[in-house]
């Protein structure tokens, strides 16, 4: 039995194709492997507060020397790691909002990235502790990013894989869904070539 941690990001409900196509997969996850374990974490529908000056000097408060105060703030925090490192499988839906991902999947990672829990300091470096982790990124994007003149504006797939990687998820699949502000044949291609991805994938 495996644990998949399913974060959606998209402020839309409806109409979205990056919890479309996530939810798609994970109905397929979960058919073939029923006894799964299947953590939802919907970015908007429970918005995640974001950094303060009490919540990151609580970060770099050695856990001995955290006052009452401090604790509680990192309580919401300590929660959203212990998913992330429980997880076996992280699906995550990220549509690109202004060319990069969400203000609530950045807020995520904000609170995920903790020194000495998710990465750490040595002689080398730093060096990420969230390993052995299969990572699923479900994309959707209203222009095209992957290749030709706007390739330079994808700040989202760089950053992803930057920040996940730092926290040492390393292995990464993304399943892109772009182009669809171009008409509803370019959406339906688009869904189709995310359904064909997620076939291939699940086999």
């Amino acid at each position: 039995m495996a644990t998949v941690l399913h974060i959606d990001s998209s402020v839309r409900h409806t109409g979205s194709l990056s919890r479309q196509l996530g939810g798609e997969f994970i109905a397929k996850w979960k058919e073939a492997n029923p006894s799964d374990v299947i953590v939802t974490r919907d970015l908007a529908a429970a918005p995640l507060p974001h950094l303060t000056e009490q919540l990151i000097g609580a970060y770099f408060t050695p856990p001995d020397q955290r006052n009452a105060d401090q604790a509680h703030t990192l309580k919401l925090s300590d929660t959203l790691v212990d998913e992330l490192l429980a997880a076996d499988t992280i699906v995550i839906g990220a549509p690109m909002y202004n060319f990069s991902v969400t203000s609530g999947l950045k807020a995520w990672i904000d609170h995920v990235a903790r020194v000495g829990r998710t990465f750490s300091y040595g002689a080398n470096g730093p060096s990420g502790l969230v390993t052995g982790k299969k990572v699923y990124v479900f994309i959707a994007s209203g222009g095209v990013y992957s290749q030709g003149p706007a390739a330079a504006y994808d700040h989202l797939t760089t950053y992803l894989r930057a920040a996940l990687g730092f926290l040492g998820m390393t292995d990464i699949t993304f399943i892109v869904a772009e182009g669809v502000s171009m008409g509803g044949e370019a959406v339906a291609n688009a869904i189709a070539k995310g359904r064909a991805d997620i076939n291939a994938i699940l086999v």
